[in-house]
């Protein structure tokens, strides 16, 4: 694969020869952001897990201590009264079978579906589109509720989802290259923490393969995975300094 100028900068910055603590990583990932925008930082983490099976599947949510420095649009499935505090909670699209239709006709632009209980049957038709975006409504991540003000203001508030893919790989954006290397560090810590937490009682060996950190256009940073954890000294250094 052929790389632009710019990538092959971006790479002669790198010491592939070595891995790198988490701060050392979010310094310099934003170092070498390039683009006239403002780049997201994703953080990628193998796991070692098997996704094919099911008591293997890592999902969750996280909350981000600093958002993810986007704009979330968020859908809810619900009627009544749960719909009427979905619009006050800043929800962008709201609806019960009506909704279902016009997600069923190709509205997809949405970040975060959330559906109360009892919508849950109608919102199963839409599994086949749903589903494939990571957009489904599940139990195990909090999006099936009937507190859906509450889960409404989480997601807008930087509250992000996570699933493992066929191999075992997570992706969660953690913030913008805009944000302070502190703020990066906390939601990074953030995500690791609650990765940890997920983990399978049904994996074994070697739970965190291998950690990195990139942004939109640059290459990715190898992170040490022994040295993930990031302890509250180290966030009260950074932040005085």
């Amino acid at each position: 694969m052929k790389h632009s100028k710019t990538y092959r900068e971006q790479l002669s910055q790198l010491d592939r020869s070595r891995l790198y603590t988490p701060i050392e990583a979010l310094t310099l990932v934003r170092q070498l952001a390039r683009a006239r925008f403002d780049e997201t930082v994703e953080l990628a983490v193998r796991l070692g897990v098997d996704p094919r099976r099911a008591d293997q599947v890592v999902r969750g949510t996280v909350a981000l201590p600093h958002g993810t420095g986007r704009t979330v649009r968020v859908a809810v499935f619900a009627a009544g009264d749960a719909a009427q505090e979905a619009r006050e909670a800043g929800a962008d699209l709201v609806g019960a079978d009506d909704l279902v239709e016009r997600v069923q006709n190709g509205l997809l632009e949405f970040d975060v579906a959330i559906a109360t209980p009892d919508l849950m049957a109608q919102v199963g038709r839409l599994g086949r589109l749903l589903g494939p975006r990571g957009l489904m409504p599940n139990p195990r991540t909090g999006t099936v509720t009937n507190d859906v003000a509450r889960t409404v203001r989480e997601f807008k508030a930087g509250r992000v989802e996570f699933r493992t893919d066929r191999v075992g790989n997570v992706h969660v954006p953690i913030g913008k290259v805009s944000f302070s290397t502190l703020a990066l560090l906390e939601n990074f810590r953030a995500v690791i923490d609650e990765l940890q937490r997920a983990k399978p009682a049904a994996a074994k060996g070697r739970y965190f393969r291998s950690v990195h950190v990139a942004t939109t256009m640059s290459p990715s940073i190898p992170i040490d995975t022994n040295r993930l954890r990031i302890a509250d000294e180290e966030l009260a250094q950074l932040g005085a300094a």
